[in-house]
């Protein structure tokens, strides 16, 4: 068995859609970034990647690339989902917790583990996915921003 962490986080930003954990969420601001900005599937992305000792998403989809500009993270998750598969390593399960104070997320919370899930080529139960706020605390709590913290366990 390997088990990696993952941790993303990215600001708030106008003009963009909010997507999270592959699910676009009304919400007045996006998250700035190179890509789409889905802090849930970067972290995940890195956790997976961390698991299998390949490195993280910025080498293997670096922001100085203009052919990710813009890129959809569900097709980031496929690809590292395919590098894993390269390696005969298989997903366990995974673990994820956003940090958010604002939009509430309760609402989109079964919809974002049945993408990651399905992404993944995992059973429903294979992915969990909390939300929380900071109690105000923090860039999280002064509603700057989203992070989002990922554990994933392989099997070899």
């Amino acid at each position: 068995m390997r088990i990696g962490h993952g941790y993303d986080a990215h600001r708030f930003a106008a003009g963009r859609p909010l997507l999270l954990g592959g699910v676009e969420v009304p919400y007045e601001l996006g998250l700035a970034a190179h890509s789409d900005g889905d802090v849930v599937l970067h972290a995940l992305c890195d956790a997976l990647l961390g698991a299998a000792g390949l490195g993280d998403i910025g080498r293997h989809f670096p922001d100085t690339d203009a052919a990710f500009a813009g890129a959809d993270s569900r097709d980031l998750l496929r690809r590292v989902s395919g590098l894993l598969t390269q390696q005969r390593l298989r997903v366990s399960n995974v673990d994820l917790t956003v940090l958010a104070q604002a939009p509430k997320l309760a609402a989109y919370k079964e919809q974002m583990r049945g993408r990651i899930a399905a992404d993944l080529g995992l059973g429903l139960e294979r992915v969990n996915l909390k939300a929380t706020t900071t109690e105000g605390m923090g860039f999280v709590g002064r509603r700057e921003g989203i992070a989002c913290h990922a554990v994933a366990l392989l099997d070899e």
